[in-house]
């Protein structure tokens, strides 16, 4: 499975944007992740094969909606309410599990996006 990131680009704080991850074939539990510069890549939000249970990072909770198209087989996230420390190339990834019990953990995710920029201006 290969997934392509898009979307991303340059907002004003407040604004919004949509990025979208397009896989190459079927996945399961999926998600997002991101990384700025200096720091470690982190979880922003994922769901389970289902898309009955979607989870967040503490930082974008309320502001940052995870959906997915499954007969376009398109993950997204949507971002509103954008803030300068969300700027960070944003990766989407999936698992071959249909759930993981955490969905933080980078290890349970075997297929990595190669990241969208995500540019957040004050």
């Amino acid at each position: 499975v290969q997934l392509q990131a898009s979307g991303g680009g340059l907002v004003q704080a407040g604004g919004s944007l949509r990025i979208s991850c397009a896989a190459s074939g079927r996945t399961y539990a999926t998600g997002w992740f991101r990384q700025a510069p200096g720091k470690e890549r982190e979880f922003v939000s994922a769901m389970d094969w289902s898309a009955s249970s979607t989870y967040y990072a503490d930082s974008v909770r309320g502001r940052l909606t995870i959906s997915r198209d499954s007969a376009k087989n398109t993950l997204y996230l949507q971002m509103n309410s954008l803030k300068p420390e969300d700027t960070a190339l944003y990766h989407c990834a999936a698992s071959q599990r249909k759930y993981l019990y955490n969905y933080a953990i980078r290890s349970l995710y075997n297929y990595w996006g190669q990241g969208t920029q995500v540019t957040v201006s004050s």
